[in-house]
């Protein structure tokens, strides 16, 4: 596949770390686990830091679904579901993923949520449109594959895959579909990797913290304190890493997730990271400050109640 060339310069600027009130869409297995619940409730809570344009329904396959697509289709309902919890209306805002993973490099596969994407990073903004994934890449490589163009408008944060030091990054959104992930990557699209193990790791929780912080926060802080107890019987010493929390906290303080510049590594098939430092840069996370980006969450459901 040709992409587009995007100078070195021009990536650089657009990696600069968010300032302002940002543009951006959420592509999320909302139904994968509980974390992705939490990283919606704090994109639509923080209107003072991002422009939330729409949220995509992503597809993923574990015991939570039967396949690609009832993931997806599960997702969307999980997506709905909360959204009634916070009185946020869905049409024109909602948009279905795709029914499956890419089966290469090179055929996208249609989706509403591609074609909502593209139509949104080329509708001639001046802004970046800041495109958030947190489960597997496939609708944004699909966009991608569509309208090679967009990668001159937009950012896209990935939380998928391990460290660029690891011994193999067979992370769930990326194993998912590694072919979407090589796109993304290959691309030259400006690009923040949220590697997952060592770094987004260390997004910890407890029930305890959930129940004084959370709990009575209305509907949707019930909602979100029933689903982390459901996701464990054994609550004794057990603690929850809510992972996708980290891309929105990205955009709202860039501080609380410090990345660094680096070459953008070579994703093989074996789901292992190789090393070219003639290829084109992008950020990646070195840690997270968990207890600023708790408390910012715990704050706005407080004020939203």
């Amino acid at each position: 596949m040709n992409y587009p060339n995007l100078s070195e310069s021009r990536r650089i600027e657009m990696l600069q770390p968010p300032q302002g009130r940002v543009r951006m869409v959420l592509d999320t297995d909302t139904y994968n686990e509980i974390d992705d619940q939490f990283a919606v409730v704090h994109a639509i809570l923080s209107p003072k830091e991002l422009n939330l344009e729409a949220i995509y329904a992503a597809p993923f396959h574990n015991n939570r679904s039967t396949g690609p697509e009832d993931g997806m289709e599960k997702s969307y309902d999980e997506i709905l579901r909360l959204l009634n919890f916070l009185q946020v209306k869905s049409k024109n805002f909602v948009y279905k993923g795709s029914q499956g993973f890419l089966s290469n490099g090179e055929t996208p596969l249609q989706s509403e949520a591609a074609s909502d994407m593209v139509e949104r990073a080329m509708d001639g903004s001046d802004e970046p449109l800041y495109v958030v994934a947190v489960g597997a890449i496939t609708n944004v490589a699909s966009a991608i594959l569509i309208e090679p163009e967009i990668i001159k408008k937009i950012v896209v944060v990935w939380l998928g895959g391990n460290p660029h030091y690891w011994s193999h990054t067979r992370e769930f959104n990326l194993a998912q579909d590694i072919h979407a992930a090589r796109v993304v990557l290959d691309s030259g699209v400006p690009f923040v990797h949220l590697p997952a193990r060592g770094v987004v790791s260390h997004l910890l929780t407890t029930v305890s913290e959930m129940e004084r912080y959370v709990e009575g926060q209305g509907k949707i802080g019930d909602y979100l304190v029933q689903i982390f107890k459901d996701y464990h019987k054994d609550h004794f010493g057990w603690s929850k890493v809510i992972w996708d929390m980290s891309a929105t906290a990205y955009l709202v303080n860039s501080s609380w997730v410090p990345t660094d510049i680096v070459h953008s590594p070579i994703l093989t098939d074996t789901a292992t990271w190789s090393f070219d430092n003639s290829r084109h840069l992008m950020r990646v996370a070195t840690s997270v400050n968990r207890d600023a980006i708790f408390r910012d969450l715990f704050q706005k459901l407080q004020q939203a109640e």
